[in-house]
């Protein structure tokens, strides 16, 4: 009787063998020319003006992260409502309202941290009053 994972370690041995060859095999017969029009940042055809490596406000990758957050939130609570009423016939109210209870607990003691941290507000405005510190 042969082994299971024989086939899927030679699955994997093919599948790592594939990419690898052609790397390789790409290595090998493309030409080398190198020339310093290569090296050249592409703009579209335009000369670049200014430095490439500009700095980006973090408030960007902070509303990206709240968004995967609360979009992960949306993706896990619509097939629990899908099978809500079905699951509490078959294991209790208690078993299948509690767990989601505390996940949204939990996503709203982060939604209220972001809110009291400033997380949530893109920009500071002149205008508005300072709140104090806790």
């Amino acid at each position: 009787m042969s082994n299971p994972w024989i086939a899927v370690g030679a699955l994997a041995l093919v599948g790592l063998a594939i990419p690898i060859s052609m790397i390789v095999a790409s290595a090998l017969l493309r030409p080398s020319v190198p020339e310093q029009g290569k090296r050249a940042v592409y703009e579209s055809g335009e000369v670049p003006t200014g430095d490439t490596r500009i700095r980006f406000n973090i408030q960007y990758y902070m509303i990206a992260l709240l968004f995967v957050v609360f979009d992960i939130e949306t993706v896990l609570i619509f097939p629990w409502a899908l099978i809500y009423s079905d699951a509490v016939a078959e294991f209790g109210l208690a078993s299948v309202l509690g767990p989601m209870l505390v996940f949204l607990a939990i996503l709203l003691v982060g939604l209220v941290w972001a809110w009291r941290t400033g997380a949530i507000q893109w920009a500071r405005s002149d205008r508005a009053p300072m709140r104090s510190e806790l």
